[in-house]
């Protein structure tokens, strides 16, 4: 419906019924309110019959919905010069050229506007030829040819052309061309008149036929699927042509570029781009295109140079941020190829952080995390000393001595940064959490200690004793057994089994106060491990076969996984004196004794 109701705008505007294009426009804006085209039509529909205010209006929605599209700023110039705010046009037509250089209706607005910025205070206007031929002055002037299809054609005849850049510049030499038809024919336009020309007939009415509309440039293509209701005029010179000509050649080699790189034969891919920059240096894909082809040969500087023109270039072009993204990427990849050093990485996570300010894509946020990563690994590579290293943990050891913790945890980490790769240091640093009562932050070194080297004893006394200190006797018990594999006759691993068997003999004696029972149940069901066995459906189908007919459930321990997971629950059963489960322990513990 609101393309519906455009059409009948966009129909009546070429009609000149500027009136009812604005009503069209304002029935389409109801159903479409996002649609910045629509807001541009009744900005000129408007600026016709010179209500530039609301034209003014619309046209600043217009650029408010869609800043990077050109027209909007033509819009914008003609209402600002409309109301006489010649400055203001000014600013807007350069805005929109900046965006679309080529763009001929925009040049002809900036030279009209600048005119008047130029042109001392407005006077009434003289009456007679001079007053009328001031009618040619004012910016709809072109809007109003262009729209009808009685005038339309007269904008490709270069004699006709050369005569309203007269009168625009003298209005007095109108009277000169009178005589024309087609000047008369515009002069009616002009003052809403229909003016009968005497050699009228009907093979002088307007072609049916359209008129051959200028072949677009790719760039121009999103432009295309939103028709507007008058195009701008536009003499298409042989230097434009010519211009026009290159860019399209350099489009090819280009395309020949992209075909070579995706073959691998960078070299000819390199000339092709080299000689499409050499036809056309207004877009620098041919330069970020032959950046990325320098990567791929391994000559990063080559690529760096290549980037820092394109976005030189790009800045003043006032090129889509996208593309100014794209290089930044590419030179901050070449970077990270040549760092040699950690301050090398500083310089490429730079280079990508300011290009995800211009653009925030995933792939260059990808590559700015590798490059932290790398930089962080080559820091810890270049920090490596083992001599600085066992120089800290002994500073460290002193301190533990005097009690002074927390300065002893200082040297530890820095022994560490210096060595990540002593378990001495994480076991020392354990045991110096343990003091200071942070048991996780304890527990995680003491099993980084057991991986690095599982079998150094040290590990095993710190981690049992944080688990000891946390009542978690059963893994305690499991920590010190498997320290004993390694160390069969450590005592301080020996005297760790044997604290954790008294303190499962005095649940099992009975000895704990109910807080206490209720403390440590709690406690131990949040035992993860515990949580998966009761939760298991083969598990809880096992627990109820032991429990009705364990004879019959003998097939389920010949299952290693099945009879591991029961002699936990029977060791967390006895080692928290869980209640709860006691009769299940019986019976499995009968079973397994009968067995």
């Amino acid at each position: 419906m609101a393309d519906e109701a455009k059409a009948k705008g966009n129909a009546a505007f070429s009609a000149g019924r500027y009136e009812e294009a604005a009503r069209h426009f304002t029935d389409a804006i109801a159903l479409a309110p996002g649609n910045h085209v629509l807001y541009s039509n009744r900005s000129a529909a408007l600026a016709s019959v010179h209500r530039y205010s609301e034209a003014l209006a619309d046209a600043e929605k217009t650029v408010e919905l869609k800043p990077d599209w050109a027209k909007g700023y033509s819009r914008l110039g003609a209402a600002h010069l409309g109301l006489g705010d010649a400055a203001s046009a000014v600013a807007a037509y350069e805005k929109g050229l900046a965006l679309d250089p080529t763009n001929e209706g925009l040049k002809a607005g900036l030279a009209d506007a600048k005119k008047a910025a130029a042109a001392p205070p407005r006077r009434p206007p003289p009456s007679g030829v001079d007053g009328i031929g001031q009618m040619f002055q004012g910016p709809e002037l072109w809007t109003k040819i262009a729209s009808d299809p009685t005038t339309r054609a007269y904008l490709e005849q270069p004699d006709f052309m050369q005569m309203l850049r007269d009168v625009q510049r003298n209005p007095s030499s109108l009277n000169m061309y009178l005589s024309d038809p087609r000047m008369m024919q515009v002069l009616g336009l002009m003052l809403n008149i229909k003016i009968q020309r005497p050699e009228a007939s009907e093979s002088s009415q307007p072609s049916s036929s359209p008129p051959s509309q200028p072949q677009e440039q790719p760039e121009a293509k999103a432009r295309e699927v939103e028709p507007e209701p008058e195009p701008e005029p536009m003499e298409v010179t042989d230097e434009e042509k010519e211009r026009k000509e290159r860019k399209s050649s350099a489009q090819k080699e280009k395309e020949a570029g992209n075909a070579a790189y995706k073959k691998k034969d960078f070299e000819t891919a390199i000339q092709h781009y080299t000689k499409a920059m050499e036809l056309d240096d207004e877009d620098i894909s041919y330069l970020t295109n032959r950046a990325a082809v320098y990567i791929e040969m391994g000559k990063y500087d080559e690529c760096i140079k290549d980037c820092d023109k394109a976005v030189e270039r790009g800045r003043e072009l006032r090129a889509d941020f996208k593309m100014i993204s794209r290089a930044l990427t590419r030179k901050g990849t070449a970077l990270a190829k040549l760092a040699k050093t950690s301050k090398d990485y500083d310089i490429a996570i730079e280079t990508f952080q300011k290009a995800l300010t211009e653009h925030r894509n995933p792939d260059t946020l990808k590559k700015l995390n590798e490059a932290e990563r790398a930089k962080k690994e080559l820091e810890q590579q270049e920090y490596y000393d083992p001599k600085l290293a066992d120089e800290e943990r002994e500073k460290g050891n002193q301190l533990f001595k005097e009690q002074k913790y927390p300065d002893a945890v200082k040297h530890y980490t820095e022994a560490i940064r210096r060595n990540p790769k002593d378990p001495k240091v994480y076991s020392n640093r354990a045991a110096c959490y343990t003091k200071l009562g942070a048991m996780p932050e304890g527990l995680k070194d003491a099993e980084k200690c057991i991986e690095l080297d599982p079998t150094f004893s040290k590990g095993y006394t710190r981690k049992g004793a944080i688990q000891f200190f946390m009542k978690e006797y059963d893994k305690a018990m499991e920590t010190y057994q498997a320290g004993l594999k390694h160390d069969p006759n450590n005592p301080e691993l020996l005297d760790g089994v044997k604290r954790c068997i008294e303190q499962i003999n005095k649940a099992n004696r009975g000895d704990l106060t109910q807080e206490e029972i209720q403390e440590r149940q709690n406690k131990a069901m949040q035992d993860p491990e515990i949580q998966n066995i009761l939760t298991d459906p083969i598990m809880r189908q096992v627990l109820v076969d032991l429990q009705e007919n364990p004879r019959a459930s003998q097939e389920h321990l010949k299952n290693p996984g099945v009879m591991q997971k029961i002699q936990k629950l029977v060791s967390f059963v006895i080692a928290e004196h869980d209640l709860r489960f006691e009769s299940l322990a019986t019976t499995i513990l009968d079973f397994l004794k009968g067995s």
